[in-house]
């Protein structure tokens, strides 16, 4: 049987006086993760209503392409990092699609 693709939702919330830099780094992510094998859909959204509200809406082409991102070292700096930049912790959750 054939995986399905994954769909992640990443909610991020920066600290007010980190927000530049979070924003920065959240886009730095884009570039390198797009090229990652397995990676169908990667984008960074940020809320009109809050700033420091960040969204990642990113489809994967299985879990395998998932886990190998999630062990990346740019991404994993960034989680070691989470307790100074964010003032939420990570909201991730995974979906599939029902139809399309």
């Amino acid at each position: 049987m054939a995986e399905h693709p994954l769909t992640v939702i990443a909610r991020v919330k920066a600290k007010p006086e980190k927000l530049e830099h979070v924003r920065q780094t959240l886009k730095n992510l884009i570039g390198p993760t797009r090229e990652e094998r397995g990676c169908i859909h990667y984008l960074l959204h940020e809320s009109k209503d809050d700033p420091c509200s960040f969204l990642f809406v990113e489809i994967w082409k299985s879990q395998a392409d998932l886990d190998d991102h999630l062990q990346k070292p740019y991404l994993q700096d960034l989680v070691a990092q989470a307790e100074e930049l964010f003032g939420e912790p990570l909201d991730v959750t995974l979906w599939h699609e029902v139809a399309g």
